[in-house]
């Protein structure tokens, strides 16, 4: 039996990490790990928001830059309200798509995007 996911994004900085997905985006930052002795990066950390985890990781080989997590919310607008009010760039702004879904991306500085779908 499955019980969950928690999608893996690779990240660069840390700090950059930390500031777009918690102050930016409203996630919490849950637990965070570093080689001893170190306090910048490599770092893997969790975060979540409402229930939902997603992992962060600079180690070399963890995750891929790029990637892409899909997140599916009650309403698009909601959260597209919310984020331009913390300044947050939004690459798509909420859309109807074609196959009846309304969705918003947004993209961290190492490219990874999340997709808002309602």
């Amino acid at each position: 039996m499955i019980r969950r996911a928690i999608p893996l994004l690779h990240m660069s900085s840390a700090a950059e990490a930390i500031e777009f997905y918690c102050q930016g985006l409203g996630f919490q930052l849950e637990f965070e790990h570093r080689p001893e002795g170190v306090t910048t990066d490599p770092c893997y950390m969790g975060i979540s928001r409402d229930g939902v985890w997603l992992h962060l990781s600079s180690f070399s080989g963890d995750g891929v830059a790029g990637g892409v997590a899909n997140l599916i919310v009650d309403d698009v607008d909601k959260f597209h309200k919310e984020f331009t009010a913390r300044r947050v760039p939004i690459v798509v702004p909420p859309v109807d798509q074609t196959w009846g879904g309304r969705e918003m991306y947004v993209k961290d500085a190492d490219g990874n995007s999340l997709r808002f779908i309602a």
